[in-house]
Parts: C-alpha cells; structure tokens; sequence
C-alpha cells in the first residue's frame, strides 16, 4: 500500500498584470505550439523523417529475421546508416509498433511525447513545492497555468525539438524517472527506472539518486529490474542479448562520431577542444573528476527536501559522464530551468542571468548552429573558438554547479531549502541517524 500524506497547500507563484494575462492564454498558447509544431511536420520536407523511430521500429521488426544488430537505417541517413544501439529488451518493447502504419505511429509518438513533457513539466513543479497529491487543489490552477506555459516554451527548446525530429524516446524516460522519483512505493520506484534503464541505459543514473537519497530499497530493485530487463532478453532472443552485452556494450564508436557538435557530453568537449578523441584516458578521468566534485558539493548545497534540485544534479551529472549525450538526451534542462525560475534561489540574480543563459542557449540551439561549420560529422579537429563553443553544455552544468555551491555558502538559509521546506520527507526514505 502506498504512504499517505495529507495534501499540501501551495502558494501561487507572485505575478504581475503582464504575466496574469499570459497565464490566462496559455492554454491557447500551447494549443498553437502544438498546431505548429504538427504542421511543420507535414508541411516541411523533412519534417516528418522521424528516423530514430525507423530504427525503433524498423530495427525491431529485424528480431523476426534474427539480426538486430546487423541492421541500419541509412534511407535519410547515408552519410551515417544508423544501427539499433540499444538494449536488446528495447527491440522487445518496440516490437509490437511495428504491426502499425509508420505514419500514424510517427503522428501518436508526437503527440504523447508533448504530453509526456506537460507531465515532466508539471512533476517537476510538484516536486520542487513538495506536494505528493497530483491534480488536487494542493496544485493550484496558477499553478497548472505556468506549467502549460513552460510545456509550450520547452517544446522549442532543442533538446525536445530535437527529440520530436527524430523521434526519440527521451522524454518518456525522463518521465519514467519523474514517476520513479515521486513514488513513495519502492517496487514502483526501483521498478520502473530498471525497466526504463533496460530500454535505455542512461537513465540507469537515477539509482545513484536513491542511494544519496537513502532509499536502500529502490536502489536495489532497480538493479534488480534492469537484471530481469536482461533475463527476459536473454530469455526471449538470447543470440541478440549475447551480441549486445558480451560485445557490443561500451562500443561507443557505434553509437556515433564522438567528435559531433551534437555529442554534449565531457567526453564530447573534451575531444573536441584536443583535437582528437581522449577515449577514456587520463584527460576524462580527470574532468569526470572535476564534475562529480561539483556535483557533489552542489547536492551538499541543497536542502535534503529539495527533490527537484537534486534530481537534477544527479541527472546532469550522468549526462556528462555518459560518451554520448546527444543534444537532444539534454531534457533534463527544462527540469533545472524550472528550478533555478520557481526554485529557493529564484528570486537571486545570479539565477535569473544563469536561467536566461541556458534559456537562450537552448532556445537557439547551439550546437544545431555549429553543425553548419562542421564540414564533417566524423571529424573531431576544429578551430580552437568552435570547440570551446562546441562545449556549452558541459560548461553550462558547471556553471550551474557552481552556483549552487556559492549561493548555498552565502545564504542566510543554507543549506539552500525548497520554497516549502520542512513539509515532507523524501518516500521511501530511511532518517539519517
């Protein structure tokens, strides 16, 4: 049975006439987001190319003829066929799409991904005010208004820009972890980020979250689900799963050129800025270094009941760690743009210009301007200003690192507390002695 915890009663966020006003349209705002956004799909010539979800759906269909891994998709894609790179319990969970007509699976798959974001959003929101009853007067109608606001603004923010061209599954793990994180029941929490981690191996980070959270039980089952994700796949198509996890696991020339402006990750940026790729030498070692002593400083700055913020830095931290994170794995910005607008720290200046950065970053799409001056996405060298752009990213989670340690020393309230603090504690989660 689920713990029960009395509804909590939030304040509405202070606003101006201006900001009433948008409120008030936002519904009507998104409904035009959403009207563009289909119709630049069907409207543009390449609007509705959706190729990762050809490999989703395509590669999958490729266990019927016992070559998954064998398979690419280079119809959209000839400068670079592009393989099924995920877990072989992924090819089972996409296996039924196949059955279905591309198109009306590419227009569904829009369609919930901009709902799966509106649930982001609105989790997100949750857990930085604290209330654990969804869709109940705790979550006031201001409230709910805001985050349709932000749902229409993340939709053009390029990681989900992204996410929709292609077709990618990243926002719906983005809300598996959401719902993982903000269930008080461990079997619910642990379960669902294995099984999601099973269909995608980054969002595996969350279970580093439950055992800096103390949640002893979620951490455990959620290597326990992600071990049944591969019985099941060793189980069902054991010839794939041997080809996956005894050669092709680690392999991240496969995924892709690491070198890529689109690759956010430290190695990503690091290569770039050397000129060649550092592997996993000395070179990453050490900004992998620097990155988890931020991150670990940053969640120190945190208050224990602040969910969202620390979600984040573990979150963002997994990102820089992986080899690639393409920019469209980067979903989780609009998670940390939430935090650091309605967060403790919001009212701060430093917040206001670190969200305005990442906001227009995003909103521009960086790395999707530097890719015009890539005269080749295998190519790694570059001059020196393109790389150094070319790490935005990486150096924006340092900065965003950074500024939690700071503001959680000069403080008056530190450690730095969410807007509701004290109300309470994190599920599942065992008291510190």
């Amino acid at each position: 049975m689920s713990e029960t915890t009395p509804a909590t009663t939030v304040r509405s966020p202070r606003t101006g006439p201006r900001v009433e006003r948008l409120l008030r349209l936002a519904p009507y705002l998104l409904l035009v987001s959403v009207l563009l956004r289909m119709a630049w799909g069907f409207l543009s010539p390449n609007g509705m190319n959706l190729v990762d979800l050809h490999v989703y759906v395509d590669g999958s269909a490729a266990l019927l003829r016992g070559d998954l891994y064998d398979y690419t998709y280079s119809e959209l894609t000839p400068d670079f066929p592009l393989p099924f790179t995920y877990p072989p319990f992924a090819a089972l969970v996409f296996f039924p799409l196949h059955y279905l007509p591309f198109g009306l699976v590419g227009v569904l798959w829009q369609l919930a991904t901009i709902g799966a974001l509106y649930l982001v959003v609105r989790m997100s929101i949750e857990l930085l005010l604290g209330t654990r009853t969804p869709w109940t007067a705790g979550f006031d109608s201001r409230w709910t208004a805001i985050a349709l606001v932000w749902t229409t603004v993340g939709m053009w923010t390029e990681p989900v820009r992204t996410t929709l061209d292609y077709g990618q599954v990243n926002v719906f793990l983005v809300l598996g972890a959401m719902v993982a994180v903000r269930s008080s029941r461990w079997w619910v929490a642990g379960g669902l980020v294995g099984f999601v981690a099973g269909i995608k191996l980054t969002p595996a980070v969350t279970g580093l979250y439950f055992v800096l959270r103390r949640r002893w039980a979620a951490a455990v089952f959620s290597a326990a689900a992600f071990a049944g994700t591969v019985a099941v796949s060793y189980a069902l198509i054991g010839a794939e799963a041997r080809e996956y996890f005894e050669n092709l696991l680690g392999d991240a020339s496969r995924i892709g050129p690491v070198g890529s402006v689109w690759n956010q990750s430290m190695r990503g940026a690091l290569s770039r800025v050397a000129g060649h790729d550092v592997g996993t030498g000395w070179v990453w070692v050490l900004g992998v270094a620097v990155a988890a002593v931020l991150a670990w400083f940053a969640w120190r700055a945190l208050g224990r009941d602040d969910r969202l913020g620390t979600l984040v830095v573990v979150q963002l931290f997994g990102l820089l760690l992986s080899p690639i994170s393409w920019s469209h794995h980067w979903v989780w910005l609009i998670p940390m743009l939430i935090w650091l607008v309605h967060g403790p720290l919001g009212d701060r200046l430093g917040s206001k210009i670190l969200a305005g950065c990442w906001l227009a970053s995003t909103l521009i799409g960086v790395p999707w301007v530097l890719s015009f001056f890539q005269d080749s996405i295998w190519l790694i060298s570059r001059p020196g200003l393109l790389a150094w752009l070319g790490a935005v990213d990486v150096v924006g989670t340092a900065a965003f690192y950074l500024w939690l340690i700071v503001a959680g020393r000069t403080s008056p309230e530190t450690r730095v507390r969410s807007p509701r603090a004290g109300r309470s504690p994190e599920p599942g989660a065992r008291p510190a002695r």
